[in-house]
């Protein structure tokens, strides 16, 4: 069986469940967003996904193995990820920097092919990066060291995306951006992406599933626009929204508490 099974799992932050017996198929096609209020689990789950965390091995198969059963460099081929930072503690080209996650593909002495260069000049080009490849990793903001990080990510080829919070740092018009490009990655050939997101709207507009997690281990999933919706995002949230449409457009947004006056 294709894609990544999720088989009775659960999480825990000391004595707190994060996440309780899920079960759950993220299958090749979809793009998932994870959602929840701040300390719900969701760096947790991406990391357990990953294969990260051995507690969690026995819980999530990838193509119908279990997790514990890949080799690292096999895995690394079958799935990336792109953790919530990235500390770079040397000076670097970006180019250099995205071509570390081709790591898995190097065979022989190790040396990089002209395929190698090319993913990373691709993955660059992808997210309006080109221009940027000679220069020093450490000379550039936050929210293009985060792009970088996302190039670096689609730069390894793993069919399988897992991103936490790839989002943060960007503006709005490089968020769009970086969703656009990960919706057409994930269409044109059998890819999938999960991702962390703090902005529901966002989430809506261009993920096709998400599960939603309230940090008392309880979770919703399906399509995203049934899952996001008032009544579960604020539950979860645990902040009155609702829905607003107009002209074909809809957004979430905070409900108006009513005003209590003092007797």
């Amino acid at each position: 069986m294709n894609g990544l099974h999720v088989n009775r799992l659960t999480l825990r932050a000391g004595d707190r469940v994060l996440v309780a017996a899920l079960t759950q198929t993220f299958a090749p096609g979809e793009m998932w967003c994870i959602a929840g209020p701040n300390g719900a689990g969701k760096t947790t789950l991406i990391s357990a996904l990953a294969g990260l965390l051995k507690e969690a091995g026995e819980s999530i198969s990838l193509d119908g193995r279990v997790l514990r059963e890949w080799r690292s460099n096999d895995l690394a081929r079958r799935r990336a990820l792109m953790p919530q930072a990235s500390h770079d503690a040397f000076s670097a080209s970006v180019l250099d920097t995205v071509m570390l996650n081709r790591f898995p593909h190097l065979t022989g002495w190790g040396w990089e092919s002209d395929a190698d260069r090319a993913a990373a000049h691709g993955a660059l080009e992808t997210l309006g990066l080109a221009a940027f490849a000679s220069r020093d990793i450490q000379s550039l903001s936050g929210g293009e060291r985060q792009r970088v990080a996302l190039a670096a990510a689609l730069c390894q080829e793993a069919p399988l995306l897992l991103l936490d919070e790839p989002l943060s740092h960007l503006d709005l018009h490089h968020q769009i951006d970086c969703l656009e490009a990960l919706s057409a990655w994930v269409t044109t050939r059998e890819r999938s992406v999960i991702f962390s997101c703090h902005d529901l709207n966002l989430a809506r507009r261009f993920a096709t599933h998400a599960l939603l997690l309230d940090g008392a281990g309880h979770a919703h999933a399906g399509l995203a626009r049934e899952v996001l919706t008032p009544e579960r995002a604020g539950a979860a949230f645990g902040y009155p929204l609702t829905l607003i449409q107009q002209d074909g457009h809809e957004a979430l947004v905070p409900a108006l508490r009513p005003m209590f006056k003092s007797p």
